[in-house]
């Protein structure tokens, strides 16, 4: 087992978590039998059959499981498909590009989808729960609370919740970007164990197409992510390794693995070698940190200088005004901001307490002097280090 892997989450299964910090000789894999909560997601052309949705992958991913339930699993299911299924019904064999279009062929979509998984789950008399979520309700503290009480109400009833990006009512403003990042912010909205991400390959592959069976530093499997075009979906093998990396910085295992296998789900959930995991390493964010680093949406970004960037991402320190050296976009105090270093990369999130037009105004001043230039005082730090998430 990867040295210093560990599950913090207030609301992970205790067993896991000893699983997951057991001593080095210990299987990696041994350790996700004990994952009782699951969130699986399942893409457009993992449940297509050429450019038409198949109902055999419906049947499969509900038999899979029906069987995990037997096993005293309980499972999320985060399932994209709905604009291909109001593509295939219109006739239009390549994904809208105009938001209006994209909104229509999901809101037709939508029920066709549900009601393909309402067939696959009735022989077991097992009901189905849509939710449909656009990032308006993880952005908001009070929405996600909201949202994480209605899927314990429907877990408690021994529904199988089904969950969908909005994507009848999504904008641009509104948009998680794909259902892999839906899915690796609905894992620890649940309190999940484990995050399984389906896809068309057989998990991460390296340069020969060789599955790739264990990841515990995402630094080194950067330059091997590859992804193919689809017409009928968005994301690829980069998106999901963006959400692994999301989703294992809160504590949670995630497996990427073939949705073609009529048994990836058992053979995960029973510590099968299938797919590629990842391991988080080292402390799990707290859940109010996660929540600003991966579930707000960023209004802008702040470029520091070098001394700050140390101070930030070494030190852990707030960021001052007198680090600064540019501001870029239209943000309010409150809003989410990105802290960008002086060569352009994102090292940094954090909630900002000065509107963007107040920040120029204190480009490079020393924190003293900030209600002399402004009037007014909110603090001494632009970004203050409990608001903080150095990426």
């Amino acid at each position: 087992m990867h040295a210093g892997v560990r599950l913090q989450r207030s609301r992970a299964n205790p067993k896991l978590r000893t699983a997951m910090t057991e001593s080095e000789t210990a299987s990696p894999r041994k350790a996700l039998e004990q994952a009782k909560r699951i969130v699986v997601k399942i893409g457009s052309r993992a449940i297509t059959q050429g450019d038409k949705p198949g109902e055999g992958r419906f049947q499969s991913i509900a038999d899979q499981i029906i069987e995990l339930r037997k096993l005293g699993r309980t499972v999320i299911l985060v399932s994209s498909g709905a604009v291909a299924m109001g593509c295939q019904k219109l006739g239009i064999t390549t994904r809208p590009k105009l938001i209006a279009e994209l909104q229509a062929a999901a809101a037709i979509g939508q029920p066709r989808l549900l009601q393909a998984y309402e067939a696959a789950f009735a022989s077991a008399n097992i009901p189905v729960a849509q939710l449909l979520l656009t990032h308006a309700e993880v952005s908001d503290r009070r929405r996600y609370l909201n949202a994480r009480a209605a899927l314990d109400a429907m877990l408690e009833l021994g529904a199988v919740p089904i969950i969908n990006e909005n994507d009848t009512v999504s904008t641009e403003e509104l948009q998680f970007g794909d259902n892999d990042q839906l899915a690796a912010m609905v894992a620890p909205l649940v309190g999940a164990d484990l995050l399984v991400l389906l896809t068309d390959v057989e998990g991460l592959l390296d340069q020969e197409k060789q599955r790739i069976p264990l990841v515990s530093d995402f630094e080194q499997v950067e330059p091997l992510i590859w992804a193919k075009d689809n017409a009928l979906s968005v994301g690829g093998m980069g998106s999901k390794v963006s959400a692994a990396r999301q989703a294992c910085q809160v504590g949670l295992p995630v497996v990427i693995g073939p949705a073609r296998d009529p048994e990836v789900l058992r053979k995960v959930a029973t510590g099968e070698d299938v797919g590629t995991l990842f391991l988080p390493a080292g402390a799990a964010l707290a859940s109010r940190k996660y929540w600003i680093a991966y579930t707000r949406k960023m209004r802008g970004s702040l470029v520091v200088d070098e001394g700050a960037l140390r101070a930030v991402v070494s030190q852990k320190r707030s960021l001052l005004p007198a680090g600064i050296v540019s501001v870029r976009g239209a943000f309010r105090a409150g809003d989410a901001v990105s802290i960008v270093s002086p060569d352009g990369r994102e090292v940094a999130r954090g909630l900002v307490r000065y509107d963007a037009r107040d920040v120029e105004r204190l480009l490079g001043a020393r924190s003293e002097h900030i209600e002399e230039r402004l009037g007014f005082h909110r603090g001494d730090e632009i970004v203050h280090r409990d608001d903080l998430v150095v990426l």
